[in-house]
């Protein structure tokens, strides 16, 4: 038997053009994966492409096609030897049997399991493990109690959703259901499970301490009966259908189930599904329940995008909504695919992963928070910092809109004052300005918290801008615009990791000006240039010491206690920097130029 001894492998040249589509088979089996599925022969390693499941009898062979996982049913033996050998002729992928064996199969790939499963019934996996590595196809055993209708759903579904994001930057999609789970349970502190409204488990999250229902519900793809209908006798299932509301499950250890917090995923007033918390060793984030309330509402939008063709409509939000903030397309051109109130008062808050070494919380820096990782490190932080603002933001508000653009991350915050429009007669439709500062300020303390929960969470520095209201989405462009401005102004110079432009305008205007000063070399001041040198070579303070002059406009004893010297000694370094300098501190023009000259030189 020509075994290998090593399935999972990469091949060791990329395929060709035509393997763009579809998705590899590791991945399939990673989402797929044991207690379904084991690998029993893998001749051309598991980095095969999957783009398509049918489900094959002993009468209708042809149905086969190149990049197919090929499902037998009904076959055993020399007949099932006969498909295999028939489906790797027509290109299959992989050939899934159900099957018994005593042999065990080859290791789970990292993150699928921790020891190979053992069957019966070796004779038939051998004879079959020699035909579909005779034939160069990868041979899957299932169990037998899995059916294959279900196996089949399981895999289109995670195909299905692999086309969608396929061509998409990491950044442009909140991501998968298990990214998410694991984004939940990042918030909650506890073990995520995502389930369908029929109780199957679409996605959970990685993590120790899990309990006897948990433990079952993941091994069998769904929530094992004897515990559901605990559930159902309890009342959980009734008060998770009727609405928003996170139920507590109290615990039970004399039936294996510890604490938990559950939450309906509803798509206006239909059920899809089921978020399920379980505490682990630690006790709960004191906001779980917060959080878990905006991973719902997120979630919906996944489950029906599975459920429906509303994924093309999802993908078209995110092109119009990135062209909306843009100002690249009308406002009414969301209408039929965005349900907000395009007059109303609207504002954007803009997030992005700082740059390393960029000043965090209070002027500090601290390398490890934002920077020093490779190019997948970054995107993997992006990725799920798309899933933490989305839910932090769903349960702060359902018509919260959120994209990616380039680098930095982008919530619209639609219909910020409710009870008319944008008028400015001042009659009782027109919102005050009361109103605004008040939606200002709640969308700000939404920003600090996110930023604050992605530090805590995701171990990563972000910084949070907002930007002013507008009156209605026609003016979102400039709303988006003023916080671009605020994030530019905390890459170069400003030492904050939350802001607004009313609270730091004067700072965003003197950054904005540092810049193209460094932009243009024709506007350096040699006098000032020459300064900074004579401080290199002599190691004189000249430069420190004028800046703090001027910083406190002229006031000598201030500036001098300030840099811990006498003010005679400020005194003699003011006089020196103008004769080594020759500038005239007493021309106002000079003493504006120069001041921001020095600036920029303490920046470099």
């Amino acid at each position: 038997m020509d075994v290998p001894s090593d399935p999972y492998a990469a091949p060791a040249a990329a395929g060709t053009a035509g393997e763009s589509a579809g998705i590899p088979l590791r991945r399939l089996l990673l989402a797929v994966g044991d207690p379904l599925v084991d690998v029993l022969a893998a001749p051309a390693g598991l980095d095969v492409r999957v783009d398509n499941v049918v489900i094959v009898d002993p009468e209708d062979e042809a149905e086969a096609f190149a990049g197919d996982l090929v499902l037998l049913i009904g076959a055993r033996g020399s007949a099932a030897r006969h498909l295999v050998r028939a489906a790797a002729r027509r290109g299959a992928a992989a050939v899934a049997v159900k099957v018994h064996s005593d042999e065990p199969a080859y290791p789970p790939p990292q993150g699928w399991g921790t020891a190979p499963q053992v069957r019966r019934g070796g004779d038939e996996v051998a004879l079959l493990r020699a035909e579909a590595s005779e034939a160069g196809v990868a041979l899957l055993g299932v169990r037998p109690e899995v059916r294959w209708d279900q196996l089949q759903s399981l895999c289109r579904s995670v195909l299905d959703d692999a086309r969608l994001t396929s061509e998409a930057d990491l950044g442009e999609t909140a991501g998968d259901l298990y990214s998410l789970a694991q984004t939940i349970s990042a918030l909650t502190g506890g073990l995520v499970t995502i389930e369908d409204s029929a109780s199957r488990v679409l996605a959970h999250s990685s993590g120790e301490e899990a309990d006897e229902l948990r433990r079952l519900s993941v091994l069998g793809r769904r929530g094992p009966e004897q515990y559901l209908a605990l559930l159902r006798e309890w009342g959980v299932f009734s008060r998770l259908r009727a609405g928003e509301e996170v139920v507590r499950i109290d615990e039970h250890p004399q039936l294996g189930i510890r604490r938990r917090l559950a939450v309906g995923i509803h798509a206006g007033s239909q059920p899809l599904g089921t978020i399920w918390v379980q505490e682990g060793a630690q006790p709960l984030a004191e906001d779980a329940e917060q959080a878990l309330l905006g991973a719902a509402r997120m979630t919906a939008l996944h489950l029906v995008r599975h459920r429906t063709e509303a994924t093309v409509g999802l993908r078209l939000r995110d092109d119009l909504l990135a062209s909306l903030l843009e100002g690249r397309i009308e406002a009414a051109a969301l209408a039929d695919t965005i349900e907000v109130t395009t007059d109303r008062p609207a504002l954007v808050a803009a997030f992005a992963i700082s740059p390393s070494g960029a000043p965090g919380a209070g002027g500090r820096t601290d390398p490890a928070r934002g920077g020093g990782t490779d190019r997948s490190g970054r995107e993997l932080n992006r990725r799920r910092l798309v899933d933490l603002i989305t839910v932090h933001t769903a349960a702060y508000r359902r018509t919260s809109l959120v994209t990616a653009v380039g680098g930095r991350i982008y919530v619209l915050m639609p219909d910020l004052v409710r009870g008319g429009g944008s008028g400015g007669s001042g009659g009782s439709d027109s919102p005050t300005d009361s109103s605004r500062r008040s939606a200002e300020s709640s969308v700000l303390a939404l920003t600090r918290k996110t930023v604050e929960a992605a530090r805590a969470t995701l171990g990563v520095a972000v910084q949070g801008a907002v930007g002013s209201p507008v009156d209605s989405l026609a003016a979102i462009p400039d709303s988006r615009a003023e916080a671009d401005r605020i994030l530019d102004a905390m890459g170069r110079d400003l030492a904050m990791d939350v802001a607004t432009m009313s609270d730091v305008r004067t700072q965003v205007l003197i950054s904005e000006t540092l810049a193209y000063l460094r932009g243009t070399p024709a506007l350096r001041d040699p006098r000032v240039s020459a300064l900074a040198d004579h401080d290199a070579a002599q190691g004189s303070d000249l430069v420190v010491s004028l800046l703090a002059y001027l910083e406190e406009f002229g006031d000598v004893r201030t500036a001098a206690a300030r840099l811990h010297i006498h003010p005679n000694t400020l005194r003699y370094r003011v006089r020196r920097a103008e004769s080594v300098s020759g500038i005239d501190l007493s021309d106002p023009t000079q003493r504006l130029f120069t001041h921001l000259q020095l600036l920029m030189e303490r920046a470099t």
